[in-house]
């Protein structure tokens, strides 16, 4: 499975940005999409997550509320819709694919897309 991630961007404060994330090969209904971020000299970090079957999502408290995840099967494309962006929002998110998920530990994933880059500028 290979991945790729689009939509980053600098934003102001407040503003909204659409992460997609496009993968390549087979995405079977037990694997989970999610997405993860990393600031500068931060550890990376779960944002959200969706199972790609049900389509049950999981996400950070720290963007409950304001990021929404969603997928189209058809496709084969995740979204990561982020509403009311903060300035500790930047970092470079990454997608990945779980195909057995029991974690959202970056370790457990096992397929990872290049990163894309959100600014949030204040």
């Amino acid at each position: 499975v290979q991945l790729q991630a689009s939509g980053g961007g600098l934003v102001q404060a407040g503003g909204s940005l659409r992460l997609s994330c496009a993968a390549s090969g087979r995405i079977f209904s037990s694997y989970a999409m999610g997405w993860f971020r990393q600031a500068p000299g931060k550890v990376r970090e779960f944002v959200a997550i969706i199972r790609w079957g049900a389509g049950t999502t999981y996400f950070a408290d720290h963007v409950k509320g304001r990021f929404t995840i969603s997928r189209d099967n058809a496709k084969n494309t995740v979204y990561l819709q982020m509403n009311s962006l903060k300035p500790e929002d930047t970092a470079v998110y990454y997608c990945a694919v779980d195909r057995n998920p029991l974690t959202t530990s970056p370790g457990g994933m096992d397929y990872w897309g290049k990163g894309t880059l959100v600014t949030v500028s204040s």
